[in-house]
């Protein structure tokens, strides 16, 4: 995703899956805090739902609106730690393994936390 994007910008933007479903609202975004880049999206997929977390990277900010390369039923199945507060070094590595992403290229230190960007996006 492109990084110069203002993070505060994405809460309450419509999120869609890879084939242009529509998943929900962007709710928080999570920011790395050694560098401050968006990292991940918690996307509330429903008026009773709970929030879905979704990967910045390689979505992208299409039209207003946030597109993830992922099927829906992939997203509605992801680890589910709440919203509100940091995401645990354990907590990234589980959605990077259930994302099938290279952890590699993007774990963090072990120490290393994600920070939260609290929105008010609705459904």
């Amino acid at each position: 995703m492109q990084t110069d994007i203002d993070p505060r910008s994405l809460i309450g933007r419509k999120a869609f899956d890879r084939d242009g479903t529509k998943i929900g609202t962007v709710d928080e975004v999570y920011l790395d805090d050694a560098t401050g880049v968006p990292e991940w999206a918690a996307i509330r997929t429903g008026l009773f739902s709970r929030d879905a977390f979704v990967p910045l990277e390689p979505s992208e900010l299409v039209e207003g609106t946030l597109r993830i390369p992922f099927e829906r039923a992939l997203i509605k199945d992801a680890p589910d730690f709440g919203v509100g507060r940091h995401l645990s070094p354990e907590q990234e590595l589980q959605l990077y393994h259930h994302y099938g992403l290279d952890v590699a290229a993007s774990s963090p230190p072990p120490d290393h936390d994600f920070g939260r960007i609290a929105g008010t996006g609705e459904s």
